[in-house]
């Protein structure tokens, strides 16, 4: 990067990057769980679960719009010097760095089951929800502001790729069809060529 320009990558992408994996290893862990009787019967395990799937989206999905919405409102414009991340690179750097947390926390989820069948399960890939209505609801706001909203690169690095963490200071914008991925961090459709 030249005269001061930084790596830039999308918001909503950092923030979908775990909802996959979340998912999965949560439909994975719960559909394991459910095989084991456990201490509470798998009628009230997969009750529970759903409960807590219900609860952990809304969560997830509405917990800390307003740490979004201030850096927002700061956004510049990105400079020609700044260098847009491919949504691959980001998507693959997030999981990387918390490759280990999902890793605990399957097996949480995994062991959860011999008290509450399929309910850890259930837990966990209602978090993956959570971050998939997070990031739609960050794909609105750049739709209705016309700019795709990024995060310095190096201020994931320090707050763990945390894109609202407390080393964020404010977005930069671009054009609404800069980058590779959509507005809410969704792959972006290629057109076709006739």
């Amino acid at each position: 990067m030249t005269r001061g320009g930084h790596g830039l990558a999308r918001v909503a992408v950092v923030v979908r990057a775990g909802a996959a994996p979340l998912w999965w290893l949560g439909v994975v862990a719960a559909g394991a769980g459910a095989l084991v009787p456990g201490t509470t019967g798998r009628r009230i395990g997969v009750l529970a679960g759903a409960a807590l799937f219900l609860v952990a989206a809304a969560v997830v999905a509405y917990w800390g719009r307003g740490r979004y919405r201030a850096p927002a409102r700061q956004a510049v414009r990105a400079s020609r010097h700044d260098v847009l991340q491919d949504r691959a690179v980001t998507v693959r750097n997030w999981r990387r760095t918390h490759r280990w947390w999902l890793l605990l926390a399957f097996l949480a989820a995994l062991g959860s089951a011999f008290a509450a069948p399929a309910a850890g399960g259930l837990l966990l890939a209602g978090c993956g929800t959570g971050l998939w209505l997070k990031a739609a609801w960050i794909g609105r706001l750049e739709q209705d502001d016309e700019a795709l909203l990024w995060v310095r690169v190096d201020w994931l690095r320090a707050g763990a790729g945390r894109p609202a963490g407390k080393r964020v200071k404010a977005y930069r914008t671009t054009g609404i069809a800069a980058g590779d991925a959509a507005p809410g961090g969704s792959r972006r459709a290629v057109a076709a060529v006739a």
